[in-house]
This record gives C-alpha cells, sequence and structure tokens, in this order.
C-alpha cells in the first residue's frame, strides 16, 4: 500500500471513487481499493443532491457488510481532513466521522469509529475519515426501507431524477454489493435503464 506512516485515509464506497470533486488537490492517488475496513451499506438513503435517487449510505440495520476504499489525505491535521471530505461532500461538518490512532480522537457513530480505529491500528494509518450520512427512506417515504419497496421507488422515478439514481448506482464500486443492487441485477427493467444510459 506504499508508505501511509503517518497518514490519513478517507474511506470511500460510493460516488467519492469516481468523482473526488473539490477533494482531489488534498489527495494522493491512486485508490487503495478493497484496502479499507468492511462496513454495513446499503442504498437507503434518499438524496437531494442526486435528484432524489438512492444514495449510499452505512447503514447496520438494512445493510451488509462490504469492503471499503482508501486514498491517502495530504493533510497532516484530522480536522483539515475533515473539513476537506465536509466541502466535497456539501456536508456539515458533524455528518464526517473520523478517527486518530495518535490522540484517540473519535467521532461518529461510534460502532463504525470502532471498526476503522481498529482497523488504522492493525494497517498503520494514523487515522481515517469517512462520510456518516445516515439512511433516510423512512423519514422521505414514510415507509421501512425494504429491497422490493426501493425497487418501486425506482421504477416510479422519472427524468432527470431516474437517470441521476441509474447512473450512481450503476457506476458504485461492484464491491459495493447491497442487498438492492444485487435485485437490480436482476431486473429485466433496471438493466433496460442501464443499456440506455450507457449505450454511447
Amino acid at each position: 500500500m506504499g508508505n501511509i506512516s503517518g497518514r490519513y485515509a478517507v474511506l470511500g464506497w460510493g460516488s467519492l471513487i469516481w468523482d473526488l470533486d473539490n477533494l482531489a488537490p488534498h489527495v494522493a492517488l491512486p485508490w487503495h481499493m478493497r484496502a479499507g475496513p468492511q462496513l454495513p451499506m446499503e442504498f437507503c438513503r434518499v438524496s437531494p443532491k442526486r435528484k432524489m435517487g438512492l444514495a449510499v449510505c452505512l447503514d447496520a440495520e438494512h445493510g451488509v457488510a462490504c469492503p471499503t476504499h482508501a486514498v491517502a489525505s495530504k493533510r497532516t491535521a484530522l480536522s483539515d481532513v475533515i473539513a476537506d471530505l465536509a466541502a466535497r461532500e456539501r456536508a456539515p461538518l458533524d455528518l464526517i466521522g473520523g478517527v486518530c490512532t495518535l490522540t484517540a480522537a473519535t467521532r461518529g457513530r461510534a460502532e463504525i469509529a470502532e471498526v476503522v480505529h481498529q482497523w488504522c491500528k492493525e494497517t498503520g494509518w494514523v487515522g481515517a475519515v469517512w462520510t456518516d450520512l445516515r439512511a433516510n427512506y423512512d423519514d422521505h417515504l414514510g415507509v421501512v426501507f425494504s429491497v422490493d419497496h426501493a425497487v418501486g421507488y425506482l421504477q416510479g422515478l422519472t427524468g432527470e431524477s431516474l437517470d441521476e439514481a441509474v447512473r450512481y448506482i450503476h457506476f458504485a464500486p461492484q464491491d459495493t454489493d447491497t442487498p438492492l443492487r444485487r435485485a437490480l441485477a436482476g431486473n429485466t427493467w433496471w438493466q433496460g435503464q442501464v443499456a440506455r444510459l450507457t449505450a454511447d
């Protein structure tokens, strides 16, 4: 994985992998694919940023453990790494998780932070940050998330919302292999949407 001594990792599992956006100047590529800790995730967040498509987030209730991916930050302070990721995500600082093995600093959900902290100790990273957005499917739609309902929700999207939802889920790393994604892989309607958007 190269010399990571004294470096902070930025963890990703969704659009961050292919779209660093304004985080790009602050990290040292390449991504270390599948090198991050396994964390529970599912596409169970209705995302205004994604035109109301479904975004992947960490969720132990509905998700399954999937590999994460790590890229080295150029920053030397945890607070700066957190601020960089928050700016890229257009999210408040309290929705960015982080740990530091040197100072024992911890932020974000305890169950996630514990896994990431242990991973840092085992792999030599001084610390790590991640996007700690929560599932909001129930709040937005008034029903408990299920794979069947989520497929129906996606089928009800139109125009730019549908296109964005298809692109986002299709281009997520293949390792983000959640129950919803597995269901979509065998769904004729969904595969037709993917073919339509990737024909060019």
